[in-house]
């Protein structure tokens, strides 16, 4: 029988960005039963304040701690480069946009090297615009989904069902088979442990 991994996220999450080689990986090698959904959580609410130093500095640590623990690359220019928001909903809002033409994955993908390799601010709505002219989307499409009724209504969703599926946070995996929802545990660096995790689930549960 089919089942759902979803996978719990935030286009600017760090630590979504340091687990994406192995969810790479991952997501290559499950079972064709398995299908894969996606689910922006919502770091942070809209805000058109300016970070505060001490927040900064906390971001910059989590950072260098990822960096150490998986070798993930990060480009600190941002925080020289940009005025720093903490607000993700406009990055969310452009997934969901996006995945209207087809290309949700391509623009988390897009959202995440803007962010950590190429310094630029997902938080600004410009930026997104640019991304998703970048990936050759209906540009006009775009920034009417983008702002659109429906797109909220849909972030709002997106952001209750992960709160419904874990209190995790950010990446979280939850497997939903035969009416069960199972966490299934995040390892950073090694895929095999979640899919063996993952496939005992299917099989135990027929």
């Amino acid at each position: 029988m089919n089942a759902t991994l979803y996978y719990i996220h935030d286009p600017m999450c760090s630590w979504c960005w340091g687990y994406r080689p192995v969810w790479d990986t991952l997501k290559l090698s499950l079972p064709s039963t398995v299908q894969i959904e996606y689910v922006a959580g919502g770091l942070a609410a809209d805000s058109n304040n300016p970070m505060a130093a001490e927040q900064q500095a906390m971001i910059k640590a989590h950072w260098r701690t990822i960096e150490e623990k998986l070798g993930t690359q990060f480009n600190y220019e941002f925080w020289d480069n940009n005025t720093p928001r903490r607000s993700t909903y406009n990055a969310c809002r452009a997934v969901i946009a996006a995945d209207n033409q087809g290309h949700q994955v391509a623009m988390v993908e897009a959202i995440q090297q803007a962010y950590y390799l190429r310094a630029l601010n997902p938080s600004d709505k410009e930026v997104l615009i640019d991304l998703a002219e970048e990936l050759s989307l209906d540009l006009s499409r775009f920034v009417t989904d983008f702002s659109s009724e429906t797109t909220e209504e849909v972030l709002m969703q997106q952001i209750n069902f992960a709160r419904e599926l874990t209190q995790q946070g950010f990446p979280s995996l939850v497997l939903e088979h035969n009416g069960v929802r199972h966490s299934i545990a995040i390892n950073y660096q090694n895929y095999q442990v979640t899919l063996a995790k993952i496939n005992y689930l299917l099989h135990k549960n027929g």
